[in-house]
C-alpha cells in the first residue's frame, strides 16, 4: 500500500505488545495464586508456560530485549517445574509475581524508553530480578531456599482483559464520552417513540368522531327522504355522505400504518436501547482481578494465612459502577484481612485452619446488584467498640450499654473513626468506613453491616444495576411528577386519619412497631400547597439515612417504572434535594430525588419546628388555587420563576418556548401568561398577538419578563397585548409578585 497505509508503526505495534502483556499477566497472576495453594498442580504449569512463551515471542517481534530477558527467566522456571526439576513452594511464588509486575511495567515503555533502558539502572534491576527468579532453580538443585526477589517499585496492577473469556470474542477500546452519549442518545430515542402513543389515541378520538358524524349524515338523509327537499340540497347530502366515508377510510388506512410504524420504531429503539446499555455491562471479574494477588500479599506481610474467594465473576455490572466500587471492596478486603482475620495461632488456638477465608459474592437480586464481603475471623468486638465510642464522647455510657448491635456497628461509619490504637501503614488513621460509605452513595446505593462474635463480619452492598437507568416511583407532589429510586424506599403505604397520632406537637405513625414522623412532600420541597381535592388516605412513602426515618406524604402514587437518567446541567450546581432528571413516557420531564440530602432537609425542619400538620396541609389541598403558566427557553429562568411563584402559593406550568406555550393556553385553564420574548418557533410577541386573537383567551391577564430593556422592547411587548412588561436584569422579587397580585389577586390559601 501506498503512503504507509495498512501498516504497522513502532508505536502502534508497542500499544499491541502492552495488550498482549495485561492479558498474559492476567493468566500469570491468577495462576501462580492457585499454584500457591496446590503445589503440586501440574496442570497449572501448562498456562503458565505458554503465557510467559508468548510474551517473550512477542517482546521480541517489537525488539524489547528487557521484556525477553523477564519472560525468559520465569519460561525456564516453569518448564523447570514441569519436568518435576523443581517444586514451587510460596517462597518461590514471592519472586515470580515481581516478575510478573516487572513485564507490567516494562510492556508501558516508549519506544525511546526501551532504547534508553538498555544503559540505564532499569537493565541493571531487570537483570537483577531476572536472576533472582533462575535462583529458584539453582536454589533447588543445593536444595536451600532462594535469596528474596529485589523490589519492584512501583507495581502495576494488571489491566482488564482486551478479549471476552466468555465468547472468547475481540474487545475494543471505546471512549468513554463516546460511550456515555450513545447510551444518551438511545435512551431519548426510546423515549421519543413513546411519544406516538398519545398522538395514535387521538386520530382514535378522530376517528370516533368521523363515526359519529356519518351517523348523523344518515339520521339527517333519513329524516329528509320523508319530506320534500330540493335536488341540489339532496345532492350536497350525497356528498358529505361520500367524503365522510371516504375519510373514515383513509383514516382507518392511516391509524393501521401508524400501528405498525408505532411498533417497529418501538421495537428498534428497545433493542438500540438494550445493545447500548449492553455494551456499559462488565463482568464482575474485570472489576476484581487483581484482588486475589492484593489479598495474598497483604495477608503475608502480616504474617497471616488468608484465601479470598470470589464468586458470581460473570455476574454483569455497569462499567462506571465497576470501577467506582473497586477502591471500597479494597478498603473491605483490607479490613478483613488486617482487623477481621485472626493471626495462625489464634486461630489455632480457637480450633480454627490455620488459613483464614474472605469470600466476595456478586449477584442479582430483586432489580439490584448485591456484592457481599464476609470474612470468618473474630467479628467487631462489640464492648471495645462501646468503650471507644464513649471514650470519643461519641455518646454517654448510658446510652451506649443499651445501643443494640446494628445501632453500635453504625459507628464504624463516622469519619475519621478508627478502633486501632496505633498507626501503620495499612489501618489505624482514621480514614475508616466513611468513605466507604460515601463512595456507594455517590453510585446510589447502601451498606449493611452484620458481626458475630468469633464467626465473622458481613457487609452486604446493595447497588443499582447501572447508572444510566433506576427503577423508581413516580409520584405527584403538587402536581408534578418526582420519581424516588426504588432502591431507597424502605416502603409505601396508604394512611387513613386514624393512624396517625400527635406527639409533642409532631405527628407520626406505627410501622413494624416503630414510630414513624409525618411529613408533606410539598413542605420539604419547598413547593406550593397541591390544589386539587384532598384523598380520604395519605399516600406516603417512607424513606430514610443511616441516622433518620421519615414518612414523606405524596398527592398520589403515579406507578413505577424504568427511567433514563438524564444528568443535570453542572452548572446548575447542587440542586438540594434532586439528583438528576428524566424524561416520561408522554416526554415531560420528572425530577430524581436524592434521598439522603432529602432527609437532611427534613431533619432541618424538624429541627427548626417548621412543619405543618397534615390535617392544616390535607385542608390546603381543598382550596382553588391560581394557576400560572410561565414561558421561557431558558431552563434557570423558567425554575427561578416557578420557584417565586410557587413560594407565592400559586399552581405554576412552565412551556419551553412560544409553540409549545400556546398549546399548553389552548388545552389548559391558567390565570395568568408569563411569558419571554426571544424563543424559538414562536417568540413572545407572537403568542401574546395569537392570545389576543382567540375569542375565549383575549381577556387572559398577560405578563413580559424579557432581557430586552429597550423602551421600543417594551413598547412593542404592550401594544401586542401585554399587560406587565419587566426587564430580567432590573426586576425585584417583590415587584413581580405584587404585579402577579395586581393582575390576578393573591393566591388561595
Amino acid at each position: 500500500m501506498s503512503g504507509g497505509e495498512g501498516k504497522f508503526t513502532p508505536g502502534s505495534m508497542l500499544e499491541l505488545f502492552q495488550v498482549e502483556v495485561e492479558n498474559q499477566a492476567g493468566v500469570l497472576s491468577s495462576k501462580l495464586l492457585e499454584l500457591e495453594r496446590n503445589p503440586r498442580s501440574i496442570s497449572l504449569l501448562e498456562p503458565l508456560m505458554r503465557a510467559a512463551h508468548s510474551i517473550k515471542g512477542a517482546a521480541r517481534i517489537v525488539n524489547h530485549p528487557l521484556a525477553v530477558t523477564m519472560a525468559h527467566a520465569l519460561e525456564d522456571v516453569f518448564v523447570a517445574a514441569q519436568n518435576k526439576d523443581v517444586t514451587l513452594g510460596a517462597h518461590h511464588i514471592d519472586a515470580l509475581l515481581k516478575g510478573v509486575d516487572m513485564l507490567i511495567q516494562l510492556s508501558c515503555l516508549a519506544e525511546e524508553e526501551i532504547v534508553a533502558g538498555l544503559a540505564s539502572t532499569r537493565r541493571g534491576a531487570v537483570d537483577a530480578l531476572a536472576a533472582a527468579v533462575r535462583a529458584i532453580l539453582a536454589a533447588e538443585e543445593a536444595g536451600s531456599e532462594p535469596e528474596p526477589a529485589p523490589a519492584v517499585v512501583a507495581a502495576v496492577e494488571p489491566a482488564r482483559p482486551e478479549r471476552d473469556e466468555g465468547t472468547g470474542q475481540r474487545v475494543l477500546r471505546v471512549n468513554a464520552a463516546n460511550l456515555d452519549e450513545l447510551m444518551g442518545l438511545a435512551g431519548e430515542a426510546l423515549v421519543e417513540t413513546r411519544r406516538l402513543h398519545p398522538f395514535a389515541d387521538s386520530l382514535l378520538r378522530l376517528k370516533r368522531r368521523q363515526a359519529e358524524l356519518g351517523t348523523v349524515l344518515d339520521h339527517l338523509h333519513e329524516t329528509l327522504r320523508v319530506t320534500e327537499i330540493n335536488e341540489r340540497s339532496a345532492e350536497y347530502l350525497r356528498q358529505a355522505q361520500q367524503l365522510a366515508l371516504e375519510c373514515r377510510k383513509t383514516l382507518a388506512e392511516q391509524l393501521a400504518q401508524l400501528d405498525q410504524f408505532d411498533r417497529r420504531t418501538t421495537y428498534l429503539a428497545q433493542q438500540i436501547y438494550h445493545e447500548a446499555s449492553a455494551s456499559r455491562m462488565r463482568p464482575f471479574s474485570e472489576g476484581v482481578s487483581g484482588m486475589p494477588r492484593r489479598v495474598r500479599d497483604l495477608a503475608r506481610s502480616l504474617g497471616k494465612e488468608v484465601r479470598l474467594e470470589i464468586s458470581g465473576l460473570e455476574t454483569l455490572v455497569d462499567r462506571d459502577i465497576l470501577e467506582q466500587i473497586e477502591a471500597p471492596l479494597n478498603h473491605l478486603l483490607t479490613n478483613a484481612v488486617d482487623h477481621g482475620i485472626e493471626s495462625r495461632e489464634e486461630r489455632l488456638a480457637l480450633g480454627k485452619p490455620a488459613e483464614g477465608v474472605v469470600r466476595l459474592e456478586a449477584h442479582h437480586s430483586a432489580g439490584m446488584l448485591i456484592i457481599t464481603v464476609a470474612d470468618d475471623g473474630m467479628g467487631v468486638p462489640l464492648e471495645r467498640l462501646r468503650r471507644t465510642v464513649v471514650e470519643r464522647k461519641l455518646s454517654t455510657a448510658d446510652l451506649v450499654a443499651g445501643m443494640s448491635e446494628n445501632e453500635l456497628l453504625e459507628f464504624l461509619f463516622l469519619p475519621k473513626f478508627s478502633m486501632k490504637g496505633e498507626v501503620t501503614e495499612i489501618s489505624g488513621r482514621g480514614v475508616g468506613l466513611d468513605v466507604v460509605l460515601s463512595a456507594i452513595q455517590q453510585v446510589r446505593g447502601s451498606i449493611k453491616t452484620s458481626s458475630e462474635a468469633g464467626r465473622g463480619t458481613r457487609f452486604q452492598l446493595q447497588l443499582p444495576l447501572t447508572l444510566s437507568v433506576v427503577q423508581g416511583l413516580l409520584a405527584s407532589i403538587s402536581g408534578e411528577p418526582y420519581a424516588f429510586p426504588l432502591a431507597r424506599i424502605d416502603r409505601t403505604l396508604k394512611l387513613g386519619e386514624a393512624e396517625i397520632f400527635s406527639l409533642e406537637d409532631r405527628e407520626y405513625f406505627l410501622l413494624d412497631g416503630e414510630r414513624i414522623g409525618l411529613v408533606a412532600a410539598y413542605q420539604a420541597f419547598g413547593l406550593a400547597a397541591p390544589g386539587e381535592a384532598a384523598e380520604a388516605s395519605y399516600a406516603v412513602v417512607v424513606i430514610s439515612d443511616r441516622h433518620n426515618r421519615f414518612g414523606v406524604v405524596v398527592d398520589r402514587f403515579l406507578g413505577e417504572r424504568s427511567l433514563v437518567v438524564q444528568a443535570l446541567d453542572p452548572r446548575l450546581g447542587k440542586i438540594k434535594d434532586i439528583s438528576a432528571a428524566t424524561l416520561m413516557e408522554n416526554g415531560e420531564p420528572a425530577l430524581i430525588v436524592d434521598v439522603d440530602d432529602l432527609v437532611r432537609s427534613i431533619d432541618k425542619l424538624v429541627s427548626a419546628g417548621r412543619l405543618d400538620k397534615m390535617e392544616q396541609s390535607h385542608a390546603r389541598t381543598g382550596a382553588a388555587a391560581k394557576r400560572v403558566l410561565v414561558v421561557d427557553d431558558s431552563f434557570t429562568v423558567r425554575e427561578v420563576e416557578r420557584k417565586l411563584l410557587e413560594n407565592s402559593g400559586y399552581l405554576v406550568d412552565v412551556a419551553v418556548d412560544g409553540m409549545d406555550g400556546w398549546n399548553a393556553v389552548r388545552t389548559g385553564s391558567y390565570d395568568l401568561v408569563v411569558s419571554d420574548i426571544d424563543m424559538p418557533r414562536m417568540n413572545g410577541i407572537e403568542l401574546v398577538a395569537m392570545i389576543r386573537k382567540d375569542q375565549g383567551l383575549k381577556n387572559l391577564p398577560i405578563m413580559i419578563v424579557s432581557y430586552k430593556d429597550r423602551e421600543e422592547d417594551r413598547r412593542r411587548g404592550l401594544e401586542a397585548g401585554a399587560n406587565y412588561y419587566f426587564t430580567k436584569g432590573s426586576f425585584h422579587d417583590e415587584a413581580l409578585l405584587e404585579a402577579v397580585v395586581d393582575l390576578i389577586g393573591e393566591a388561595a390559601q
